[in-house]
């Protein structure tokens, strides 16, 4: 990299800082979250899950020896700790998963240990839980286990589980439960073609690499000799492994599993968290293979990394990074931590305004989630050594806009894991990717967050879930938390129509363009008393047409194509 370019980008950084404002500051005291999970041995898990579903996102710790899981409660942007009727395990946890297992609408409760048996208690509705381990079919045994991650590998309606086992007497390899839709699981890991010898992973997601429909999952290894693991779902109850062929065979001292869509082209990326010797960030290229871009990137971070997770911390549209280490920052070589600034074009900074004052605790693993429903993400992170956790309270000064959306499934798995949500604004698209399980022993919000800039309304709201079907909403206002139910906006001809119908730009001052791949025959404009402004047969050579003579204001296209018509909003600006 050029001196030029370094200088530039450090302009451009300079100048990202003075206009966005983004500021974080640890509230954890003043908010109910002044609490330790103990000293333990490579961290414990957070999750930052809404888990009484009433729109308010909550906070669970794993835990040490003889510390209790923890509950808090968050009662309109306050924490309380809670007690559930539970057998707590009293022994050191590692990761706690809120899922629905029995789709019955109420969040059961997953936890796992490295040093004793996993636990899975059902829900009964009113947060008394009873420890169904036995009934469900997991071992009452130690599996060494670290990571859970939750998915529907063969798209039956049902969440399995992935369990990732760090065994260092390496025994125990890791498993594949398949939820058999009656309270029960099976072991399916040799029928799967999951690997039957132990590969001291830390954990795994399912996500789908090559958008075929299918979850695949992906593995973090610790040691050089463990390369990570990706296997690819056939489709037919197996597994293959294409690590090698994909490029992500990455031979590190893997942690975190990282899933979302850095640059929005459809297709997700996995960062990955190593020792000093540099994360790995693996861009996915679309055709089925991956490069490592973190040193391009600038998202190397060069210390002892766990924990990592994205988020749009000023709702600017892209995506941010922040990532945890175990290191306290003493040695200024080695960071304790880093909040990486999406610049767009693949690169990355870390803001000097950014806040994160003092965030130099040893720790391992953090989830996003929004505390006091702005629409702006916080960040929990769970710390090591009896130090207190650290709750980044969003403080960032912005007027961009925010979409919230959460999922409810009907044919697919209650919790809609496993979906892709598809935003599109003037052409521009944005993606998230459902999961449970995520990151290093990390669960973050059930809700997806979507981050608007200026803009006031999202064209189209579309979401792909598991089984097949298709919901699609248009016109979608901005600020605003939104629960789709699958199958109550189902994608129909007339959508199919205007699926990839755009218009731009909004606000506009004098011509108003369309793009579409159907051919537009009439266009009418109607003003927000529902009278007719103009009517006019659409200009195919332009495809434009002029509203220069509009007065300032909110008005409504009407647009016909093969005879199908539909309305969008837009806003016209003074000239």
């Amino acid at each position: 990299m050029n001196k030029y370019y370094i200088f530039l980008m450090l302009c451009l950084a300079t100048f990202f800082e003075i206009n966005s404002q983004i500021y974080f500051q640890d509230n954890s005291a003043s908010i109910g979250l002044n609490f330790s999970t103990g000293t333990t041995y490579l961290g414990n898990g957070v999750s930052f899950c809404d888990f009484d579903n009433d729109g308010w996102d909550d906070v669970t710790l794993a835990t040490g020896t003889n510390v209790p899981v923890l509950f808090f409660k968050n009662i309109n942007g306050t924490f309380v700790q809670q007690s559930f009727i539970l057998n707590d395990p009293q022994y050191e946890t590692k990761q706690v998963n809120w899922v629905d297992y029995d789709n019955d609408g109420d969040k059961d409760l997953f936890v796992t240990s490295n040093s004793n048996r996993n636990i899975l208690y059902n829900n009964d509705g009113n947060f008394a839980f009873t420890d169904v381990t036995f009934e469900a079919g997991f071992p009452l045994t130690s599996l060494k286990s670290y990571g859970a991650s939750w998915g529907d590998y063969n798209n039956d309606g049902y969440l399995d589980v992935f369990i990732s086992n760090r065994d260092e007497n390496f025994i125990q390899p890791n498993y594949l439960y398949k939820n058999n839709g009656d309270g029960t699981f099976s072991d399916v890991s040799a029928q799967a073609g999951i690997h039957n010898t132990s590969k001291l992973s830390f954990c795994a997601a399912f996500f789908d690499f090559n958008n075929d429909g299918w979850q695949d999952i992906y593995v973090s290894n610790d040691k050089v000799v463990n390369k990570n693991v990706l296997y690819k779902n056939k489709g037919d109850g197996t597994f293959i492994d294409v690590s090698q062929s994909s490029g992500t065979n990455i031979g590190i001292d893997a942690m975190t599993v990282t899933i979302d869509d850095f640059n929005s082209d459809g297709f997700f990326d996995i960062y990955v968290t190593n020792d000093p010797a540099g994360n790995v960030f693996l861009k996915n290229n679309g055709n089925g293979t991956f490069t490592n871009i973190a040193a391009s990137s600038g998202t190397l971070f060069n210390s002892i990394g766990w924990g990592a997770v994205f988020l749009d911390a000023d709702n600017d549209n892209d995506l941010d990074l922040y990532v945890s280490g175990s290191l306290d920052g003493s040695n200024p070589n080695y960071r304790s931590a880093a909040f990486y600034q999406n610049m767009g074009n693949e690169m990355f900074v870390i803001p000097t305004t950014a806040g994160f004052v003092n965030d130099n605790r040893s720790s391992y693993s953090n989830a996003i989630g929004d505390y006091n429903n702005d629409g702006y993400p916080e960040i929990v992170v769970n710390n090591t050594n009896n130090q207190h956790l650290s709750f980044w309270e969003n403080q960032t000064s912005s007027t961009n806009n925010w979409l919230k959306i959460k999922l409810q499934g009907t044919t697919s798995n209650r919790d809609g894991i496993g979906s892709v949500i598809e935003i599109s604004i003037n052409g521009n698209k944005q993606y998230r990717y459902t999961l449970c399980g995520e990151g290093y022993l990390s669960q973050n919000t059930n809700s997806e967050l979507f981050g608007l800039g200026a803009h006031t309304t999202v064209d189209y709201v579309k979401v792909t879930w598991l089984s097949g079907a298709v919901d699609v909403i248009y016109n979608v206002s901005n600020n605003q938390s939104l629960t789709i139910v699958e199958g109550d906006y189902p994608l129909s001809i007339n959508s199919e129509v205007f699926e990839n119908f755009t218009f731009y730009p909004n606000p506009v001052k004098n011509k108003l363009y369309f793009n579409s791949s159907q051919v537009v025959t009439k266009v009418t404009i109607i003003n927000m008393l529902g009278q007719e402004i103009s009517s006019v047969d659409f200009n195919y050579s332009d495809n434009s047409i002029s509203l220069s003579s509009l007065m300032a204001g909110i008005y409504f296209a009407k647009v016909e194509i093969n005879g199908i018509i539909k309305s969008f909003r837009f806003i016209k600006a003074d000239n």
